[in-house]
């Protein structure tokens, strides 16, 4: 991987719509990603995986599959000479299934050959002997006690319970529903995909991956691996989207192990079927909630049991879990909870991080409540939110106190002012209409509807979590070098990493060293995090430089440094007539500095769910549009207006895309992606059968950003990334429910759930 230089207009400065130094590589298919690495005398690896969700193995045989000329290497799990196992949170994950198999598609074996067909006929070579078990795939199940455990660590993988305020409480209004949502995948377009270049000698491995978080993968392969850290180095591969789904180990370990077997460079790749098996989706969950109000509609108290779903290993569920017990009220007031939660193992495929990280289920839940209580309540969806919105200075259910920026109300008011689209006419486009080419739908069977979701959402990681990002700056002969393990995966980081270094240094050209572990971690590029910390470090390696130069030109020419600031593209003395440009400034120097930033620390959730877990928080709120046949079950979003905060808004075309493709994301959880199960078995691990919106599915967004500068965030600026594919999903629910008049407590929404 070469570093790249950016030479750009003085236009690019922080505030501006910048474009992106990938763009144009990306759109004439230039740009590199993983799946496009290659070195000379190369070995294919691939990987066995389990048919069965739950098994004992007898016996492997791999006899057969070594005489098959041109395989070089066969490894299984005695073959894995560190830790056997990893995990995000929990190490319970084996590298190869040893003596169990929880899952299909759990690894077995992998193979290294000379071409990925001799690795497909080699993987079909290995005879796998099992003892076929009943799964456990019901996460009702999993929580009884007396339900065998199918894990040596348990069924449960965490339970919380948030217990404040007055347990008793019976408000004069009571609404209650059960609410379900399905098992999502991230769906992202550059699939799986790493190269592994071992040392002479197999003292070490040199690794171009496509991940989110190069340090975490370096820690939990190198424990595999049994080396020290500094025999691990990890190079991002160009990455192809993430969502979440890249955050847990996948093909990385078994790439590596390969490459130090055979001594050779190793590539491994998925298909798209595989990539459904090799990571991690979003969590099912069952969420009982009970809203307790006034007759004013002003909630008093609220209890809820939520069941997260967490496939054979615990990955991030329990994670996941405090995000959503956490968020379960939504951005509203309420004084009084009794909530339990628990996540837990099943043979079903496991679940992780994905975009909106438990807040998504949490947030379809307590806005269908907000509607029923509306109606319950005789008040518009619109009222009964603005009359529980949150500001700042409240309390959660937890007890912590919303210090963030808390525009709620103006949130939706803003939305609500959003002019709604034309009705349709008679004279409409087919590709208008419900059914669009088609051309199923009648006019009379059309019916529009509206509805509302507002939402809240934690900003970086919780619970006591050391969170920091690293990044380091040198200025020489006016050219600023950045050196940051900040992953790309589409967010806009190689845009906002210049544009700080422009807004502080006042440089124009700007270069961005590889992206690699030779530096301290970055931490991961989720939990709408990476703004607010890589940003940070950015932003304080540059201002330790602009210091350093300070005091050099202030030595240089007799100033005092404190006089000093930039200027467009110079040093200028604010109280006298000294001006130099920076590149003159910094001709002939080097001044390199590096800066760690940390947020506030956070703290562990008691036995009754209290305590100051997270750090700041941003707020959205959608109102959709849809026309629905209600014969056919068939339904188009017309219009999502949205009013998000954003703290600050440091590149408005980068922003609107985030905004807009969150919005897809959540459409596409609404009516129609969901991973099909059938006793533990996927049965539509494709693009033909997992269903994705297109371009065709794509509401008009009308978006308002509300810009309201977070005190605690170092550029003033809120994640952007995902808030908006949370309370987009039940915006979308609301306005189905309002055309057909039904209940649809699950999503995705099907065709049959509404006309039948």
């Amino acid at each position: 991987m070469s570093s790249a230089t950016q030479k750009t207009r003085r236009r690019d400065l922080l505030g501006t719509s910048a474009l992106r130094p990938d763009g144009s590589a990306k759109v004439q298919g230039r740009f590199e990603f993983s799946s496009d690495l290659h070195a000379e005398n190369m070995l294919w690896g691939a990987t066995l995986r389990s048919p069965h969700p739950y098994a004992r193995i007898i016996n492997i045989d791999l006899s057969a599959a070594y005489k098959i000329s041109g395989v070089e290497a066969i490894i299984t799990a005695e073959d894995v000479p560190g830790k056997k196992t990893y995990g995000l949170i929990s190490s319970d994950q084996p590298v190869f299934a040893a003596d169990f198999v929880r899952y299909v598609g759990e690894p077995i074996a992998a193979v290294a050959a000379d071409h990925p067909e001799t690795c497909r006929r080699a993987l079909a070579a290995i005879k796998v002997e099992y003892e076929i078990l009943q799964p456990l795939v019901d996460p009702d199940l999993a929580i009884l006690p007396k339900t065998p455990p199918i894990h040596p660590d348990g069924n449960l993988i965490r339970r919380q319970q948030i217990i404040t305020g007055d347990q008793n409480l019976q408000g004069e209004i009571i609404v209650e529903g059960v609410y379900e949502i399905g098992m999502q995948d991230q769906a992202f377009l550059g699939l799986e995909a790493a190269l592994a270049l071992p040392d002479s000698g197999g003292a070490g491995v040199e690794m171009f991956v496509a991940t989110q978080w190069l340090h975490e993968d370096q820690k939990q392969i190198a424990a595999c691996l049994g080396l020290p850290l500094e025999k691990v180095r990890l190079t991002l591969g160009g990455v192809g989207g993430a969502f979440g789904a890249r955050e847990d180990i996948s093909l990385q370990v078994h790439c590596a192990l390969l490459a130090l077997r055979t001594s050779r460079p190793i590539k491994m790749q998925y298909g798209r079927e595989e990539s459904f098996y090799g990571h991690v989706h979003r969590h099912p969950a069952k969420i009982s909630i009970r809203h307790h109000a006034n007759r004013s509609g002003e909630i008093q108290r609220i209890e809820a049991k939520l069941l997260f779903d967490g496939g054979a290993y615990a990955s991030t569920s329990s994670a996941v879990l405090i995000n959503g017990v956490t968020h379960i009220q939504g951005p509203y007031r309420c004084p009084n909870a009794t909530i339990d939660s628990y996540a837990v193992r099943t043979n079903n495929p496991p679940c992780g991080a994905m975009r909106g990280f438990g807040v998504v289920q949490a947030c379809y839940a307590h806005e269908s409540q907000m509607d029923k209580l509306a109606a319950a309540c005789g008040l518009s969806p619109v009222e009964v939110r603005l009359r529980n919105a949150m500001v700042t200075g409240d309390r959660l259910i937890t007890g912590q106190v919303i210090e963030s920026v808390a525009p709620v109300a103006r949130c939706i008011r803003e939305t609500d002012a959003i002019a709604m689209p034309a009705p349709l006419g008679t004279s409409a486009h087919p590709l208008e209409i419900v059914g669009g080419s088609g051309l199923t739908s009648l006019p009379h069977n059309i019916v529009r509807g509206v509805g509302w979701g507002v939402s809240i959402k934690n900003l970086m990681y919780s619970e006591t979590f050391d969170d920091f990002a690293t990044a380091r700056c040198q200025l020489k002969d006016g050219v600023a070098t950045l050196k940051y393990a900040t992953v790309e995966v589409g967010q806009g980081f190689v845009v906002l990493a210049p544009q700080i270094a422009r807004s502080v240094l006042g440089v124009d050209e700007v270069v961005l060293d590889t992206v690699d572990t030779s530096i301290g971690s970055a931490g991961s590029t989720s939990a709408s995090r990476q703004t607010w910390m890589s940003g940070g470090a950015v932003d304080g390696a540059c201002r330790l430089v602009r210091q350093r130069l300070f005091e050099h030109v202030g030595k240089k020419f007799n100033i005092d440094p404190l006089r000093l600031v930039i200027e467009d593209t110079d040093v200028v003395d604010m109280i006298g007539d000294f001006r130099i440009s920076v590149i003159d400034a910094s001709t002939g120097i080097m001044i390199d500095e590096t800066f760690e930033h940390h947020h506030r620390p956070t703290e562990e959730l008691d036995e009754n769910g209290q305590g100051n877990c997270h750090v700041a928080f941003a707020f959205v709120a959608h109102r959709a549009v849809v026309d629905v046949d209600v014969e056919l079950g068939l339904v188009k979003v017309i219009q999502i207006a949205t009013a998000q905060d954003v703290g600050r808004v440091l590149n408005p075309v980068a922003a609107l895309g985030q905004i807009e493709g969150g919005i897809a994301q959540g459409l596409g959880l609404a009516v129609m992606e969901e991973i099909v199960l059938d006793n533990g078995k996927m049965r539509n691990p494709s693009f033909t059968d997992y269903l994705l919106p297109t371009a065709l599915d794509a509401p008009k967004v009308v978006a308002v950003m509300i810009e309201e500068p977070e005190p605690q965030a170092p550029l003033g600026a809120k994640g952007i990334g995902e808030p908006p594919c949370i309370s987009v999903t039940p915006a979308i629910a609301a306005a189905i429910r309002n055309a057909t008049g039904k209940d649809l407590p699950r999503v995705p929404i099907r065709p049959q759930d509404i006309c039948l």
